[in-house]
C-alpha cells in the first residue's frame, strides 16, 4: 500500500484482466523473505525505492483462494495465497514508472474511492485500514 501523508492511496491498473485494478503486489521468489519481495515489487513496479524503515508490514497477513485469472501462475496443486501487506507513507507524491508489460495506468485516490476502486477484497480491507498519518 503506497499511500501519501494527505491521504492519497496509489492503485495501479493491471495490463491482465483489463480493468483490474490494485496496489503493488507481487509473489515470493524462493530464496525471498516477504521484506524483501515487498521492496522488490514496489520498485519493479512503480520505480520507487524505498528502505526497510521506510516500508513498514503492517501485520496484516490475509490467506485467500486464487482467483482463476491468476491460477495458471501457479502449480497445478496450489489453490490458496498468503498476503503479507506492507505499507509506504509518502510526504508527497512519488514519481510512478509503471512496469508495462504488467500495468497500464495508476491513479492517486482518497481511501473511500481507492477501496471502491479496488479489485480485491483483501486490498480494499487494507486500504480501509491504513493508518494515514505523518510520514
Amino acid at each position: 500500500m503506497v499511500y501519501t501523508q494527505t491521504g492519497d492511496v496509489l492503485l495501479l491498473e493491471r495490463l491482465q484482466p483489463q480493468g483490474y485494478w490494485q496496489s503493488v503486489t507481487g509473489s515470493l521468489k524462493w530464496d525471498e523473505t516477504p521484506e524483501q519481495a515487498a521492496q522488490r515489487e514496489l520498485y519493479e513496479e512503480t520505480g520507487i525505492q524505498a528502505s526497510d524503515e521506510k516500508l513498514k508490514a503492517t501485520g496484516q497477513v490475509n490467506r485467500f483462494r486464487i482467483v482463476p485469472a491468476w491460477k495458471p501462475r501457479y502449480a497445478p496443486d496450489v489453490g490458496e495465497n498468503t498476503e503479507y501487506v506492507y505499507e509506504l507513507c509518502c510526504t508527497q507524491r512519488p514519481d510512478i514508472q509503471l512496469h508495462d508489460t504488467e500495468h497500464v495506468r495508476y491513479q492517486w485516490l482518497a481511501p473511500a474511492a481507492a477501496a471502491e476502486l479496488a479489485s480485491s477484497t483483501t486490498n480494499r480491507d487494507a486500504i480501509l485500514h491504513l493508518p494515514i498519518r505523518i510520514c
